[in-house]
C-alpha cells in the first residue's frame, strides 16, 4: 500500500489523488512556535512508500516540504515519492543581473535531498527539471481545462504569448473544436512594463478562452482580455493551471471583461474547478 501525505496548502488535491489511487491519507499536523519556527509532522504508517503533495508557493511551505520528506522516512517509508502540483520560484530561472542566484536551482538541490522521485505539474519552463538530482518528470494538466468550458460559440483559444501557444493548442484540442492563436509579448526587465501586440484573429462576436500556466497578478492576461473585447469578443474566460491570483488579480481580471475565471487545485482557490489529481496518477501508474 501507499500513504499519501498533503501539504498544508494541498489537502483537498491530496485526498482526489488518494481516491485515484486507492491509498491511504495520513493527516498531518501543522503547528507554529513562538519564535516563528514551523513544524510539520505526521503519524507512524506501515507502508513503504510515501507520496506527498505539496505546493510551494510560499516560503513556509517550502520549509514545510522538507519536513514531510523528512518526516516520512522516520515514520519508515522506504520510497519517497514527492508531488509539487505548484513549484514556487519556477520563474526564477535563471540569473538576470550579476549577483543574483537562480533561485529555482537552489530549492530545487534541497527539495532532491528528501525524495527518490519528483513529479512536477505543468512547470512553467520544463527546463526547471534538470535542476532536481533525482528523477523529475513534468506532468501535462492543461487538457483538464477543457472540462470546465461548454458550450462555446465558435471559440478561439489564444495565449497571452506565444510561450502559452502549446496550452492553448492543448486545451482546444481537449475541448474538441475551435481555433488558436497568441499575443506577441515584450517585456521591460528593467521598469517590469509589458507590451502586447494583438494577433490578426477574427474575435468579433466569438467566445474567446485565453490560456496560460499562471495567473499571477493578472496583469499581463487582463491586458490581452482588453484587447479582445475591444475588438468584439463577445465572451472572454480567462484559464490556468495554476491560479496564484495575487494582490487584486481578480478584481483586474473582471474589470477588463473576463466572464469567468477557471483554474486547477494546483492551487486551493475559489477558482479551482478542475482537478490534476487523474493526470498526476496516470503519470504515477505508468
Amino acid at each position: 500500500m501507499t500513504t499519501i501525505i498533503p501539504g498544508a496548502d494541498s489537502q483537498a488535491l491530496a485526498a482526489e489523488l488518494a481516491a485515484e489511487l486507492d491509498a491511504a491519507l495520513t493527516v498531518p499536523t501543522y503547528d507554529r512556535f513562538a519564535d516563528g519556527e514551523t513544524l510539520a509532522a505526521i503519524p507512524a504508517f506501515d507502508d513503504n512508500e510515501a507520496i506527498i503533495v505539496a505546493s510551494t508557493a510560499t516560503n513556509d511551505a517550502h520549509i514545510e516540504l522538507l519536513q514531510l520528506q523528512d518526516a516520512a522516512r522516520e515514520a519508515g517509508a522506504a520510497t519517497v515519492t514527492t508531488v509539487i502540483p505548484y513549484l514556487g520560484y519556477a520563474r526564477q530561472d535563471k540569473a538576470f543581473k550579476q549577483g543574483q542566484p537562480i533561485s529555482v536551482r537552489a530549492t530545487a538541490r534541497a527539495i532532491s535531498t528528501g525524495t527518490d522521485r519528483v513529479l512536477l505539474v505543468e512547470p512553467h519552463e520544463p527546463a526547471v527539471a534538470e535542476f532536481f538530482t533525482v528523477p523529475t518528470d513534468a506532468v501535462d494538466a492543461a487538457d483538464r481545462l477543457a472540462g470546465a468550458l461548454v458550450d462555446l460559440d465558435d471559440p478561439l483559444f489564444v495565449a497571452p504569448d506565444e510561450g502559452a501557444i502549446e496550452l492553448a493548442t492543448t486545451t482546444r484540442d481537449a475541448y474538441g473544436e475551435g481555433a488558436v492563436d497568441y499575443f506577441e509579448k515584450e517585456r521591460d526587465y528593467e521598469t517590469g512594463e509589458v507590451e502586447l501586440t494583438p494577433s490578426d484573429a477574427p474575435v468579433e462576436g466569438r467566445d474567446v478562452v485565453v490560456v496560460d500556466d499562471i495567473i499571477a497578478t493578472g496583469g499581463t492576461m487582463s491586458g490581452a482580455v482588453e484587447v479582445l473585447v475591444d475588438r468584439g469578443a463577445d465572451r472572454v474566460f480567462a484559464v490556468c493551471v495554476h491560479p496564484v491570483l495575487a494582490e487584486a488579480a481578480l478584481t483586474r481580471l473582471s474589470a477588463a471583461g473576463v466572464e469567468r475565471v477557471v483554474g486547477t487545485d494546483t492551487l486551493e482557490r475559489a477558482v479551482s474547478e478542475v482537478s490534476v489529481a487523474s493526470a498526476i496518477a496516470a503519470n504515477l501508474t505508468e
